[in-house]
Parts: C-alpha cells; sequence; structure tokens
C-alpha cells in the first residue's frame, strides 16, 4: 500500500477541519478500551456516585485517543504505508500541532485523576512518559506488545485510587488487594493480545520502515502462538477475578468475552495475507471490552444496564470505523 501524496496547506488547530481530522487520528473506536479499563478500577474501589464516575469514566475514554495520537507521531514511517488514509501521514494536519494537543489533552485527563487522588500523579506521569517512549520498544520483537500493555494496566490502579481518595495501603483489605492484581493482569494479558494481533496487519509495513515486530521477526505461526498464550492468561485471570466477587451479572459479559476472544484467536490462526487480519483482530478488541466489563459488572451490579449500552455503543462506533482493515 502506497502512501498519500500530502496536502499542501496543513489545517491550523483552532477550525472544525482540525478537530475533525484529529477525531480520526485518536481512533474514537478504541477510546472503549481505556474507558472499560479505568471504569474497571473504579469498580473495585468504593462507591463515588454517579456524577463522580461519570466525570472519571470521561477522562479514562478520552485518555486512549490523546495518547494513540501522541504516539503516531513517532510512527510517521511504517503509518505512511499501513495507514495512508490518517490525516497526519496525509499532511492535513502537523505532528508538532497534534503533539501539542495531545500532550495537554493528556495532561486534561491526568488532572482529572489527580483531582481525585493526588497518589496518581506518579501513574499519570508514568503513562505519558510510557507512550511518548513506545515507538524504540515497537521496533523490538520482545518489546511492543509487552510494554504498550504495561501502560493501559495502569488504568486500573488510577482508578482505584481515584475512587478510593487516598493510598492508605493498611486500609486495603486483602480481597482488594487480589481484586486489583487480578484486574491488572487481566488486562495486562488482554491488552497485550490485542497489540500483537493488530501487528499482524502491518507486517510488509512494519518490515520495510525496520519495525522488527513479533510477525516480522519470527513469522505468522509462532506469533499466533504467543498470541493465543495471552489469550488464555487473559480469560483465566478474568475467570478468576471475577470469582472474587458475590455476584452472577459478571457472567453474561464474562461468556460474551471468552467466546469473542476464541473466534478472535481461531481466525487469526488462519490468516495468512494481511488485508485479512481485521477480521481476527476485530473480534479480539471486543474481547477486551467484555472481559473488563465482567469485572466491572462483578464488582458493581448496579452498572449492568449502563455497561450494557456502552458496549452496545461500542459496536456501533466500530461498524463506522473510516478503513475497515485498520484497527
Amino acid at each position: 500500500m502506497s502512501a498519500v501524496a500530502p496536502i499542501a496547506a496543513p489545517t491550523p488547530v483552532a477550525t472544525a477541519r482540525f478537530a475533525r481530522a484529529y477525531v480520526v487520528t485518536m481512533r474514537p473506536y478504541l477510546l472503549f478500551v481505556s474507558g472499560i479499563t479505568g471504569l474497571a478500577g473504579v469498580s473495585l474501589g468504593p462507591d463515588i456516585g454517579l456524577a463522580k464516575t461519570l466525570i472519571l469514566a470521561l477522562a479514562f475514554f478520552l485518555s486512549y485517543g490523546f495518547g494513540q495520537a501522541l504516539t503516531d507521531c513517532f510512527q510517521l514511517d511504517t503509518d505512511a504505508l499501513s495507514s495512508p488514509y490518517r490525516p497526519m501521514v496525509q499532511g492535513a494536519i502537523r505532528r508538532r500541532d497534534v503533539l501539542i494537543v495531545s500532550l495537554t489533552g493528556l495532561a486534561f485527563c491526568g488532572t482529572v485523576v489527580v483531582a481525585f487522588s493526588r497518589a496518581n500523579l506518579f501513574l499519570a506521569a508514568l503513562t505519558v512518559i510510557g507512550l511518548a517512549t513506545y515507538t524504540p520498544f515497537k521496533r523490538r520483537w520482545w518489546g511492543g506488545p509487552i510494554y504498550n500493555a504495561w501502560i493501559v494496566a495502569l488504568l486500573v490502579p488510577m482508578g482505584y485510587l481515584a475512587a478510593a481518595g487516598t493510598l492508605d495501603l493498611q486500609a486495603v483489605d486483602r480481597l482488594t488487594w487480589w481484586k486489583i492484581v487480578g484486574t491488572i493482569l487481566t488486562t495486562f494479558w488482554a491488552y497485550a493480545n490485542f497489540v500483537l494481533s493488530g501487528y499482524f496487519k502491518d507486517v510488509s509495513a512494519d518490515r520495510t520502515t525496520g519495525y522488527h515486530t513479533l510477525p516480522v521477526r519470527f513469522g505468522w505461526r509462532w506469533s499466533a502462538a504467543v498470541s493465543h498464550a495471552f489469550a488464555a492468561l487473559s480469560v483465566v485471570s478474568c475467570t478468576w477475578t471475577i470469582a472474587l466477587a458475590d455476584s452472577w451479572t459478571a457472567l453474561p459479559f464474562l461468556g460474551a468475552g471468552i467466546f469473542a476472544t476464541a473466534l478472535g484467536q481461531i481466525r487469526l490462526q488462519a490468516v495468512r495475507r494481511e488485508r485479512e487480519a481485521h477480521r481476527a483482530i476485530a473480534p479480539v478488541v471486543h474481547g477486551f471490552v467484555l472481559l473488563e466489563s465482567a469485572i466491572a459488572a462483578a464488582f458493581r451490579p448496579e452498572w449492568t444496564l449502563i455497561l450494557v449500552a456502552f458496549y452496545t455503543v461500542f459496536c456501533l462506533v466500530m461498524e463506522h470505523r473510516p478503513s475497515e482493515a485498520q484497527i
């Protein structure tokens, strides 16, 4: 896939055209990933009421988009080959402007979660540093999925701390510790799987531009095997975590999440051409959102209808992404 010729005049920041282009860069269909992860973390803490929960949900929701736009600023070489539709690749918006807006947006999201708990200051700073330094690790076959996964997994303790309001280790009972650990592990393995499966759609572009991802270095078969391991670990972690809750409300989400994850792995095993990879990646993303929803429903049964609505909107937005082959 060849790169698209740059547009002569990049769009100024303070315009509706820039806003539309930036939203495309944010990948709206993936904002649900960070949104549900943060909510899963919040569900582990004390009840803070609907209004505060929605404020935190918005901050977590937007954080993925700002973070994605930030990392795109450092991957224009491979994106020019694999994702020529993206506005920054086309030259419709400037890299400098995207950097400024992204860092400002991440600062806003960080300020919100820090306002709920000052203990989040370190974690918020760590996520920004992680996002800004992701690209060098993506170039190494052993680094990309694991490095990206720990960044997203940090949203879990950030959500919990925002709900708890403070970091009082002595006040955290043993059961809550295990809930937090289980949710972090579920997020880590499920997101590592999403990252790795996403590399299957960009193999030729990554090879050309020097990104030695797992599929580039070891091929489809071995990379699929690693992906299967990540998927299995995410399902086991999620099942174990919701077993700690005295609630049955998580079971429909868990069942759907396991089905979606398994479907993604079956399709990934059969993938042999990059343009077909999105058929496997899509259910992997659905599986991530559903597994995180299972945890949130387990510890906050009263959120069940909201979580169903959240997932329904996610499905609709996924269906209207600008490029079917890119997720």
